[in-house]
């Protein structure tokens, strides 16, 4: 069995005003920062042997100061990147609908049946987070290992460990700064025992 903290990355400008991010490399802001600082307060005392990042800018400076506390070294996973939003990246949710109405209203009604123009779709996504985490399982076994990803991707992850199909994908929320938590016993036995923790961030009254 391993342990893994999946931890979607602090806020970045572009959370503030909503725009789909995808694969644009937007730093944190200062809120983000902070949260970065607060989620490695938080991990600081647990048994963690390894952490791992998108290769994003706002997932690695959330990633670096969790390492730090723990002493480790940030590894980049590519397939923890963010969700591929091809032609919508940039695009504020009101451009996308002018845009692209139909394909819009699908992505919220139906988002497991969309691939975005130039980009990728959520079973993509999923097939990558799967096989990362199943080899993460047989490296890392008896042991706990910090993911540090995007709101997709912790959305797609969660819903694979709670035997979800990508149609569930709007009833899981991930805020910034968020920690969930789940064990995996390979083959393939989830077992879910948080989901979007906020308690330790700045200004939490959770």
């Amino acid at each position: 069995m391993t342990r893994f903290y999946l931890v979607r990355h602090g806020q970045t400008e572009w959370n503030k005003v909503e725009r789909f991010r995808g694969r644009v490399d937007i730093p944190l802001n200062e809120t983000g920062a902070a949260q970065a600082r607060a989620v490695a307060e938080r991990l600081a005392h647990e048994k963690i042997a390894a952490v791992f990042s998108s290769p994003l800018l706002r997932a690695l400076k959330t990633a670096e100061p969790i390492a730090q506390k723990l002493g480790l070294a940030v590894q980049i996973a590519d397939a923890l990147v963010d969700f591929d939003f091809g032609d919508w990246q940039g695009l504020t949710p009101d451009e996308v609908a002018q845009k692209y109405p139909d394909l819009f209203v699908q992505w919220l009604t139906h988002p497991e049946s969309v691939s975005i123009p130039g980009g990728e779709s959520l079973e993509d996504v999923r097939t990558r987070v799967s096989r990362l985490v199943a080899d993460l399982a047989a490296r890392f076994k008896n042991q706990e290992v910090v993911l540090v990803t995007h709101k997709v991707v912790c959305k797609v992850l969660l819903c694979l460990a709670l035997e979800l199909d990508n149609s569930r994908y709007w009833q899981i929320e991930q805020d910034n700064g968020a920690i969930s938590v789940f064990d995996l016993e390979l083959p393939s036995r989830f077992v879910v025992s948080l989901v979007n923790d906020t308690c330790h961030l700045p200004g939490s009254h959770s």
